[in-house]
């Protein structure tokens, strides 16, 4: 039997019994006692709540897991791969637009078997406890701007990384990281002037205490912003949230109206402190940084899996390809990438510590962030209690509980006093 495709098949089952495991686990370490932390905060009810949420969603997700497991296998065993191959060829366009003609194809069918797990989550999960209200329209509005968007950008990113896989030889692969980290950097100025509208309105914070509060903390941290907005995630949920987005002079704090509702003004100038403790810190760069060397990497890799025999044998291709070797390639790479973002999130859960240090040595206000970052996962109905090995694997930040208490040891300084704020 070929070695890739038990190597495939393997990594495929493996990285399957690994989600169930830790999602069984996950499930187990639910505690139906409310820690001593949340006391007052939240009610039995509620708790019970998020509890029977992290059952159903977990549940869910492993149904969904299984049944795309399940049908991967079959796909790749039964030659599914070739069949969209010979579809795409049947055009007998370049070997550019075929592949870009392979991998649209191919990626239409993930969406199309995606859409029903996606639609029940929305509209039947995040409905059931109170957090959706996206409306069919938005929706179907939401996947045509994705549509349109993986046109108008992602077609032309590929087109060039076959286009420098077909001519430049041995440097297409340096060719085509020079190009994706040029992509990343575009983008990254696009998305809060461009693309972001598309899916939200930003309206400028309006003048009053909150304003004058942001503005005066980002003054005195000298940090320049392009300015400060609401964006109505109410449009699609109940979810609280905040973030900075853009580069230099254009960054602009960005606050979800749901958010506005439910936390005071010494909590959110609290949590805009943690954000910008991020870039203080040079988190943001550090992690990009460490993203376009991965990428670097990745397709150095990429590069002497192209056109392999042996690989598109597993596959039960009948023609050799550049595109389709991207695909393929993705199985390859799986478990480098399962690994490296182990790293990655043990790398954001440092940073995520140092941003809450941040927050507390220039506000000298850590109760403010204590409660705000209690408001949001009470609003959220995140998991007080997840497994240890659940966070090792997936969590990008540290669970709530280990935040409050790095918090709660950290010092507060002296050299500045905690502002008050009307009404508080």
């Amino acid at each position: 039997m070929n070695g890739y495709l038990i190597f495939i098949v393997g990594v495929i089952v493996v990285h399957y019994l690994l989600d169930v495991t830790v999602s069984a686990l996950n499930l187990r370490s639910l505690d139906p006692d409310l820690p001593e932390e949340f006391a007052g905060v939240y009610d039995d009810t509620k708790y019970r709540k998020s509890q029977e949420y992290i059952r159903v969603t977990t549940r869910f997700s492993l149904v969904q897991t299984t049944i795309i497991t399940f049908f991967t296998v079959v796909f790749i065993v039964c030659g599914g791969f070739n069949l969209l191959d010979t579809l795409a060829r049947f055009f007998a366009f370049s070997p550019l637009f075929t592949g870009l003609l392979f991998i649209g194809i191919l990626a239409l069918l993930s969406s199309a078997v995606n859409l029903p797990f996606s639609l029940y989550s929305t509209f039947v999960i995040e409905q059931r406890f109170g957090f959706n209200t996206t409306t069919p329209m938005t929706y179907l509005l939401d996947m045509i701007k994705a549509l349109l968007l993986s046109v108008l950008l992602g077609a032309p990113l590929l087109g060039f990384i076959l286009w420098f896989f077909e001519t430049s030889g041995q440097w297409a692969w340096l060719y085509c990281w020079v190009a994706v980290v040029a992509f990343i950097v575009i983008v990254q100025f696009l998305a809060p002037v461009v693309i972001m509208p598309l899916f939200n309105k930003f309206i400028p914070l309006e003048e009053g205490e909150l304003k004058e509060a942001v503005t005066d903390y980002a003054r005195r941290q000298k940090f320049a912003l392009q300015g400060i907005y609401t964006m109505d995630g109410s449009k699609r949920s109940t979810r609280l949230n905040a973030f900075f987005t853009g580069f230099g002079k254009y960054r602009r704090i960005v606050f979800f109206d749901t958010l506005l509702e439910k936390v005071t003004t010494s909590e959110l100038v609290a949590i805009l402190a943690h954000e910008m403790g991020h870039f203080k810190k040079k988190h943001i760069m550090i992690m990009m940084a460490a993203s376009i060397l991965q990428t670097g990497i990745m397709f150095y890799i990429l590069s002497f899996f192209i056109e392999n025999e042996h690989l598109f044998a597993a596959f039960q291709m009948e023609h050799l390809s550049i595109y389709a070797s991207l695909v393929f390639f993705g199985f390859l790479y799986s478990p480098l990438s399962t690994i490296l973002s182990i790293f990655f999130h043990v790398a954001s859960r440092r940073h995520e510590y140092e941003a809450d240090a941040f927050a507390v040595t220039t506000t000298s206000d850590k109760e403010s962030l204590i409660s705000g970052l209690k408001k949001l996962s009470v609003s959220n109905l995140s998991n007080l209690t997840p497994h240890p090995l659940h966070v090792f694997l997936h969590y990008s930040h540290p669970p709530i509980l280990r935040r409050i208490q790095a918090l709660r040891e950290l010092q507060v300084p002296n050299v500045q006093r905690k502002v008050s704020y009307a009404g508080e």
